[in-house]
């Protein structure tokens, strides 16, 4: 992993997605002074660039050959790793697990390029608890993939690790949130909008 490429994707998701509030709800139900929307960055050019590239490190140092997660959170990061996949030439495939069966079409909880028997990770841009990945975990399974371990662009520090611990995954993250707070104070602190 290059180190001026974290620290560029740091410095971005500082700027673009970290915003400080009072009395946010999370998708854990949680709530916080703080929230960290990464789409704001993986919609950019630049960071679903930075995104791809960096995760799919992570990717290939965890031999996984098939990325997915829950819609819409998992959507972005997971299109800026398979992007990143065709640019290197590496082979992987991804997914999206709907919280419900579309009633028309194939009529599918899971959709995109899934595959059985291959060692998947389920994949989302912020990571909490970890109950949304579980979701996708438990989908993916019973679909058949050989789900071994979960990858977050960013983890909260808040239960994840425990909750993927007892599910027998492996925790992989790019970033915590105390990185994008610090990046963000630092930011701040030198006139930065």
């Amino acid at each position: 992993m290059e180190p001026a490429r974290r620290i560029e994707l740091l410095e971005l998701l500082a700027r673009e997605s970290y915003v400080e509030r009072e009395k946010l709800t999370l998708a854990s139900g949680r709530s916080s002074n703080y929230y960290i929307d990464c789409k704001r960055t993986l919609y950019l050019p630049q960071g679903a660039y930075l995104a791809g590239e960096l995760m799919l490190d992570l990717v290939a140092e965890n031999g996984l050959e098939q990325i997915g997660g829950m819609a819409a959170g998992a959507l972005p990061v997971t299109d800026a790793i398979i992007g990143a996949a065709w640019r290197r030439n590496f082979p992987l495939t991804g997914f999206f697990v709907r919280k419900e069966v579309k009633p028309h079409g194939l009529q599918q909880i899971i959709e995109g390029a899934f595959r059985k028997g291959v060692r998947t990770a389920v994949i989302d841009d912020t990571i909490t608890t970890g109950g949304s990945s579980l979701q996708a975990a438990e989908a993916a399974r019973n679909a058949g993939a050989n789900v071994i371990a979960a990858l977050a662009l960013v983890d909260r520090g808040e239960g994840a690790a425990s909750a993927f611990n007892e599910a027998g995954l492996k925790y992989v993250y790019l970033f915590t949130a105390e990185e994008l707070r610090a990046a963000r104070a630092a930011q701040v602190s030198r006139g930065a909008p």
